[in-house]
């Protein structure tokens, strides 16, 4: 019994030892916090275009977080270019779907697009799935899932300390709780990864788009869409890119009309 608990415990420290780790790495380093902050100077100044421009380096260095894709959002708002603000706030939703203040200015921005698309109807069940599925970010249910399994090491150690039938007993059922749990993470986070990878969307960052039939300029217009406008990316043939929108339709556009989320 000993042995076990000690090899418990030894499993414990790993993992927060990996959290430790998780959470130290999502620092700013001074470099990057310094650009940020020079950046906001930039955007209450009213320099929008120098803000961007300090912004869209970061990015270019692979740096991504809330902040910059949020921030981001705000100062293309502000020159008035709606597609690159939704877009960012789009990357910044991606990150931290909770965020009030993102979901808050991307409801916002969305006032001042064009197209009125009506989804399609979907059973209750699957609605109910889908906004479960949206309440954490990959990173949200890893970290949700790390949590579920140390409490339950946590509690296993626990059991064989415990002194009384009823202190085992309410520990085993609380183990039975936390590991339920943690089976339901899993799975979700197993979803949400399969489906950021193969669900894979886009905004339309062109004022006007005439979508056609087939990729090719020649090819029959099909409808059009404009800037701002949410969209699926299915396929990619040379610089063609094929869509679907919310309610169904489907067509090409080049890709530089689309920029991916």
């Amino acid at each position: 019994m000993h042995k076990n608990s000690l090899a418990f415990l030894r499993s414990l420290f790993f993992h927060f030892i990996t959290l430790l780790v998780l959470f130290c790495g999502s620092i700013l380093p001074d470099n990057i916090d310094g650009q940020m902050q020079q950046a906001g100077s930039y955007y209450r100044n009213g320099e929008f275009d120098k803000a961007i421009e300090i912004y869209e380096d970061l990015r270019s260095q692979g740096y991504e977080g809330t902040s910059l894709y949020f921030n981001l959002g705000n100062a293309y708002y502000r020159i008035g270019k709606i597609g690159y603000a939704i877009l960012n706030y789009e990357r910044a939703l991606k990150i931290s779907p909770t965020d009030d203040d993102v979901k808050h200015n991307l409801a916002f921005a969305n006032l001042s697009t064009v197209d009125r698309i009506q989804p399609l109807p979907t059973f209750f069940l699957f609605e109910w799935w889908e906004t479960l599925l949206a309440s954490f970010s990959v990173n949200g249910w890893t970290y949700l899932a790390y949590f579920f399994f140390i409490l339950l090491l946590i509690l296993v150690v626990i059991y064989f300390f415990a002194k009384t039938v009823f202190q085992q007993k309410l520990i085993l059922f609380s183990g039975l709780a936390a590991l339920v749990i943690l089976l339901i993470t899993v799975s979700l986070l197993i979803v949400k990864i399969n489906r950021e990878q193969t669900l894979i969307s886009g905004v339309v960052i062109e004022q006007s788009i005439t979508v056609k039939t087939s990729p090719d300029p020649q090819s029959t217009d099909a409808f059009v869409i404009h800037e701002g406008l949410k969209v699926n990316l299915e396929d990619r043939l040379d610089e063609w890119i094929k869509i679907r929108l919310a309610d169904g339709k489907v067509g090409w556009v080049e890709n530089k009309a689309v920029e991916k989320i």
